[in-house]
This record gives C-alpha cells, structure tokens and sequence, in this order.
C-alpha cells in the first residue's frame, strides 16, 4: 500500500507539471478521496485473511481420512506380535522340555553304570507320567477358577477350545514346568529305589503338589488365556516367583529331601559309625554334558517366562549367563578352600545352583546383581552339600543344596536385590511363599513316600543294590560289554 501511494504522488506530480490549468488543490482533494478508498480496502483485505485462518486451519482433515488405515496397521502389528508371543512359548518351551535330557545325563555320570537303564527309565518316563496328569487334573487345579486362593477347581478337561486357541501355547510352556518340578527328584533318590515306587510319586507330583504351590503364586496367569483369572493368596499379598525358583525347584528340591528321608542312603554310602564313604560317578564328562544341556535348557526356562516376545528377555537371557557363571566359581573356589583341592562335581553343581537362584529374581535385578546371588549361591551350594554329608543324609546328585538351598536364596534376592529398592515388606512376603510353598510340598510329599513305601515298597533290598537296579528292575545291561557290578 506504501507503495502504492508513492506511485500516486508520483504521478500527481507529473500531472501538476503538465497541467498548469489545474489547481494543485484539487487534485489534491482527489488524491485522498483515492488513498481512502484504498485503505478501506485494505481493512477489508484484512478482515477477509481473519476469517479465512480459522477456516484454512483444519487443513489436518485429510489426516483424519486416513485413520481406518491407521488402525488396521495397529491391528496387525498387534497380531504380529502375539503370534510371535506364541512362537516365543513354544520356542521357550521345548528348550526347557531338552533340560530332560540334561537331568538325565547328570544323573547318569555321577551314578554308577550298573544303574544307567533304571536312570533313563524314570527321567523318561516321570515326564510322559507328568504331561497326562497334567492335562487332566494338574492343569486346572493350578490355572483353574480359584477356589479362595488356595486351588483351582475347574478347567480340567481343555480339549473343546479351537485348534488355533492360545491357550495350547500356554499349557505346553506350563507342562515342562511340571516336569521339571518332577524329575529334581529321581538323582537325589538314584540308585536306592524301586522303579514302581518312583512312578507312583510321579503321577501324585505333577497332579497335587506342584499345583498347589502353583496355584498360590501363578493362580492368575492363566487369565490372558481364557482359564481362571484369580490370583493364589500368595500372589495377592505381592509374592513373586518369575520362573520358579520356589514354585519349581524349591518343590522339587523339598520333594527330593522327603524321598531321601523315606528311602534312606545307598548301600555303604556310610560306614556303621557314621564316617561318609565316597561312591564315585561312572562317567563325569557325561555329567558335565548334562549341565551344559541345563543351562542351555534355562535360557527358555528364564526367559521365556516373561510368556511375551519382547526387550526385556535380553537382560534376563545376560543374568541366566552371569549367575551360574560366578556360582560355579565360588563353589569351586570354596570347596577348594574346605578339602585342598578344586572337585569337578561341586563346580557342576554350583553352577546349577547359581541358575536356580537367579530364576526367581532375574527379571528385576541387574547384571551386577545378579553376579552377587550367583556368588552366594556357589557358597551355599558347598555349604548345603557338606551340612548333608555330616548329617548323614545321602543325595545321590545334589539335587537338595541346588535346588531346595537356592531356590530359597534365589525367592528372598527379588527383595534384597530388587532394582527398585530393598522393601523390607517384599522381603518378609517372599519369606512366607518361598516357605509356605516348599514345607507344603515336603509335607505331601514326605506322606506319599511312606504311603508308597508300605503299600508297594520304596527301597530297594541290599542285594539288589550290589547287583544294581539295571539287573534288579529291569533285567538289562546297558553296558554290556563291561563289567557293571561289584560282584565277581
């Protein structure tokens, strides 16, 4: 507008210069009459910009068009990833059903080779055993409608969901959970007791009394799969196990010092006075095997347990290395302390203690942490093995101060080294469940044993001891090139 009006000057200029006929007053007058009618116009211009910003504003609308589109790129990423959250349980799932094998081969190299068959047979069988039960009774009274927090009661038959329900994804990550509670047991009662008797307490194991801890602290995790929904008393008060340091091992490890205590020791595994004698392992790189497979088998174990295909498995999958890592060392380090000596068994062992310790607490902790529990672990994993030697108690493979010691020590680290901060709280809840869970199932378990023993028999007889339980039970030689008896 400016402008404008320099170029109308201008031009009046011109105008004066060439008609000298016409008074400049007037044509002054006309100038202003024009720059007025142009400033109204532009306060018109003006007003007009005004209106039309508002108008212009939701130029975004187009956006809005494209909403629908939005959503459906939402619902497939979301179907991308639980599919791949069911892939991940499976996955997890059958890493955890090869520590079987593991179980197997470590409790085939710490026992003697007369009694090879009868330790395949019961690692084999105890999971065949446990996976029926399971799916008939086991199952619902663990993931069932609560039944005031303490047992599922229904949920007991699952085959009429659909073939592509993903509820099967989460019973077959539960199922070798089971097993594994289950098959703790058979090396710390190996090489002593009778086939049958084992299979009897298998079946009761993988119907009652792993569920039951089961259900107090993972009552409700069966909700985000169509089943029950209610939270165990356990997991009401705060109580958190995330891979079953108690609810696993700790049961198992209770169970295997229940069977121990019924089934008594092996055949001259103490001397009358009490003086404990050594019964050496027929193959210990066999056994160092089996806890290679182990703590392959725990990665699905740990990490799968967060039941989704996510960030957070990575730091669990780096504390299922550090832990056993350091526990191995420290026990090693702590028995060669004790008797002069590093000792190949101990360093497995600890090992595995270290792995169960971290199983409860390695999805809140740190790397760092999680090197201090495995440490602690190592040491109690030697203290536990040596306080059972003196006190006369024979666990053929260890399975007690791994599984039993540090599936305490591991349920009391989720408070003490939580990355949130110690609550004294916390710690005092993960006392009550990790005790309440294993005296409970050491308890059952303890009954069953009796139980079985008078009404089958539990213990196997001296001679069938020297003569071992291959011969005696199942009238096999697993090796039967070699000389696998004592006796000439």
């Amino acid at each position: 507008m400016q402008h404008l009006r320099a170029c109308l000057f201008a031009f009046i200029t011109l105008l004066t210069c060439a008609s000298a006929q016409e008074g400049s007053a007037k044509i002054e007058a006309k100038l202003d009459i024009i720059i007025q009618k142009l400033d109204a116009s532009q306060g018109t211009l003006n007003e007009v910009a005004k209106a039309v910003k508002p108008a212009t504003a939701p130029a975004a609308a187009p956006a809005v068009a494209s909403t629908p589109a939005d959503a459906a790129l939402k619902s497939d990423i979301e179907t991308v990833q639980m599919n791949l959250n069911y892939v991940w349980m499976v996955a997890t799932g059958a890493l955890v059903f090869v520590m079987q094998a593991g179980f197997a081969m470590v409790e085939l190299g710490f026992a003697r080779a007369k009694n090879s068959i009868n330790i395949i047979m019961k690692n084999f069988l105890d999971f065949c055993i446990s996976a029926i039960v399971f799916l008939f009774i086991g199952f619902g009274l663990m993931f069932g409608t609560s039944a005031g927090g303490w047992i599922g009661r229904d949920s007991f038959w699952i085959s009429n969901h659909a073939a592509d329900d993903k509820l099967w994804a989460f019973w077959f990550f539960q199922v070798v959970f089971a097993g594994t509670a289950c098959t703790i047991v058979s090396g710390a009662m190996a090489e002593r007791t009778k086939f049958v008797g084992y299979l009897i307490y298998a079946g009761l194991l993988a119907g009652l009394v792993y569920p039951l801890g089961g259900h107090w602290a993972w009552g409700s995790f069966g909700g985000a799969f169509g089943v029950g929904g209610e939270k165990g008393w356990l997991e009401a008060l705060g109580f958190v196990d995330f891979a079953g340091s108690t609810v696993v091992h700790g049961c198992g490890g209770a169970c295997a010092l229940a069977g121990i205590l019924v089934v008594g020791a092996r055949h001259g595994r103490f001397a009358k006075d009490g003086t404990p004698r050594l019964i050496a392992g027929h193959n210990i790189p066999l056994a160092a095997f089996g806890v290679f497979i182990l703590w392959f088998g725990w990665f699905g174990f740990n990490a799968g347990s967060t039941l989704i295909g996510n960030g957070t498995i990575g730091r669990i999958a780096v504390n299922t290395t550090i832990a056993p890592a350091a526990a191995a060392l420290s026990a090693m380090i702590s028995m060669w302390f004790v008797q002069g000596r590093p000792d190949v068994g101990i360093t497995l062992n600890g090992s595995l203690g270290g792995a169960v310790g971290v199983t409860a607490c390695c999805a809140n902790i740190s790397p760092a942490s999680a090197l201090v529990v495995g440490l602690i672990a190592g040491i109690i994993t030697t203290v536990a093995t040596i306080a059972l030697e003196r006190m006369q108690i024979d666990d053929a493979v260890g399975a007690v101060p791994v599984h039993l010691a540090n599936g305490w020590w591991g349920t009391l680290s989720v408070a003490l080294f939580n990355q949130d901060g110690f609550d004294a709280h916390k710690l005092g809840v993960q006392a009550l469940g990790t005790f309440s869970v294993t005296l409970t199932a050491f308890t059952i378990c303890f009954a069953i044993f009796k139980l079985v023993d008078k009404l089958v028999g539990l213990r196997a007889t001296d001679n069938e001891q020297i003569d071992g339980l291959d011969f005696a039970e199942h009238a096999a030689n697993a090796y039967p090139d070699f000389q696998t008896t004592e006796q000439a």
